[in-house]
């Protein structure tokens, strides 16, 4: 694949992960508004929302009312989210001075950087074969999670 420089195309790859519940909520589905258009990503080989993880990732294509550091209500903008562990994210983007309205550059996420959590507003070039490489890891340890959980039962 080229590099993903399309929500679309992120989205499109991350479908492809064996194990994975890709949501993306719609009008008349049940979700909250806020969510409409936005996409969410689990490892939940059985297919149902998994209720005690969060997604390992995500793709949101608007400012919530706490999140509005990307600027994400201006025209053809959109972040993908990723958690790569509070580690990773260290060595990945650890003490670099932040314009989170910049695109196409790796960030700590302005609300869950400390958590673990990464980002990048309009992958494109520069980052898009980071963030699918990104999310394959996280893809990966979230399965290993739900096998350690799944094996603990």
């Amino acid at each position: 694949m080229t590099t993903p420089t399309s929500m679309d195309q992120i989205v499109a790859a991350v479908r492809e992960l064996d194990g994975v519940l890709v949501l993306e909520p719609r009008a008349g589905d049940g979700t909250p508004e806020i969510a409409w258009g936005d996409a969410f990503f689990y490892y939940a080989p059985d297919g149902q929302v998994p209720t005690t993880v969060q997604p390992y990732g995500t793709v949101v294509t608007k400012n919530y009312p706490d999140d509005t550091t990307c600027d994400l209500d201006r025209p053809d903008r959109w972040r993908v989210n990723v958690h790569v562990g509070r580690d990773r994210a260290r060595r990945l983007v650890g003490g670099r001075e932040q314009d989170a309205v910049a695109p196409d550059v790796l960030l700590p996420h302005p609300l869950y950087g400390d958590l673990g959590w990464v980002c990048v507003v309009n992958p494109g070039e520069r980052t898009g074969g980071v963030v699918l490489d990104l999310l394959r890891d996280a893809h990966e340890a979230a399965r290993r999670r739900y096998e350690r959980r799944r094996d603990l039962s």
